[in-house]
């Protein structure tokens, strides 16, 4: 039974990928590269609109990522704040909560469209979604739905057997051919305005929210200074230290979810399973499961296979918030399914 997406022509509706020839944006406007097209593109992700010739593709732009790299460094600044348990507790709490963003709404939802809810909850889970600080709805989406096409092939963007470890983890990420949003992916969501416009000012969502945990800190350090904290601490670990670990768990499903763990479907890919990653991601680890069949809301199939993502958007089915979740189909799981 084969199943997985990636048996469809992968080069159809591409505009770049790692060594694919150049990445031209659907709305380029102007060619002519300019020293501060980068800084435009912190705010205005769509601002960068120059073809980048294939030569180019591979190469990180490291003026574009300077926040990115910021980010990892800001890290250190624990060391100057220190730590408290609401410090602590915080940065669990946004972990948990932007990781089931990122699996239920921008995997499950705008990626595989694997339920259906209202425009205005769609809205609203993009938003939650771009908490985590992985860049827009239709670029996310847009960037997956490629992949699954070409998992693990020469234009899957992040195949860790074609391309190895770190550029499968994160120098996609960084490199100037995967900048763009591949909008020819994602048309379904593009006749949103609000979908585009949000993915367009993709920072926006992440500054108000790292506002947030700086305001809060200083209020409940001027209110309630028993709790220990204050605005510079609450920031450091519940936005920069939560978003960087947020960040690299996520990526693991990229990296090591093609290369650790057990093979029950027989997809073309060489994707796994992993109760560990599934820990970590709230049911991604399930990742053969997923990739033979993408379409099912669940990806941990069967009942011993932690999916709290699954259990999650169960909870907004009962509550009106979301319906028609897909199922997985008994040909699939056989007798098995529970």
């Amino acid at each position: 039974m084969r199943i997985c997406e990636a048996e469809e022509r992968c080069d159809e509706t591409s505009e770049t990928w790692r060594g694919g020839g150049a990445a031209v944006n659907p709305t380029a406007g102007n060619p002519r590269r300019t020293w501060w097209a980068p800084i435009v593109a912190w705010f205005d992700s769509w601002a960068a609109s120059e073809p980048v010739p294939s030569e180019e593709a591979d190469r990180p732009d490291w003026l574009r990522v300077a926040p990115f790299v910021a980010l990892h460094l800001a890290c250190f600044g624990v060391l100057w704040v220190g730590w408290s348990p609401v410090a602590i507790a915080t940065a669990g709490a946004l972990y948990l909560l932007r990781m089931f963003a990122v699996t239920g709404f921008y995997h499950r939802y705008f990626s595989h469209r694997t339920f259906k809810t209202s425009r205005l909850r769609q809205f609203l889970f993009a938003v939650w979604g771009a908490t985590a600080v992985q860049r827009g709805p239709l670029w996310w989406a847009g960037h997956h739905r490629h992949h699954h096409r070409c998992s693990d092939r020469e234009e899957d963007p992040h195949s860790p057997i074609q391309h190895g470890f770190y550029w499968s983890h994160m120098g996609w990420i960084i490199s100037k051919g995967n900048f763009l949003t591949r909008r020819a992916y994602v048309r379904d969501l593009a006749k949103f305005p609000e979908l585009v416009l949000l993915d367009r000012f993709d920072s926006l969502v992440p500054a108000l929210l790292a506002l947030a945990t700086y305001g809060t800190g200083e209020l409940l350090a001027a209110w309630w200074p028993e709790f220990g904290t204050n605005g510079p601490q609450l920031f450091v670990w519940g936005f920069v230290i939560s978003t960087v670990v947020l960040f690299h768990a996520t990526c693991f499903i990229n990296s090591l979810a093609h290369l650790v763990g057990k093979r029950r479907f027989p997809t073309q890919d060489h994707s796994r399973n992993s109760l560990l990653l599934a820990l970590i991601t709230l049911g991604e680890g399930w990742h053969n499961n997923h990739h033979y069949y993408p379409t099912a809301t669940r990806q941990g199939f069967y009942w011993w296979e932690i999916d709290p993502t699954y259990w999650g958007l169960k909870l907004l089915e009962k509550l009106g918030l979301i319906w028609d979740l897909r199922p997985v189909p008994r040909k699939v799981l056989g007798e098995r399914l529970a």
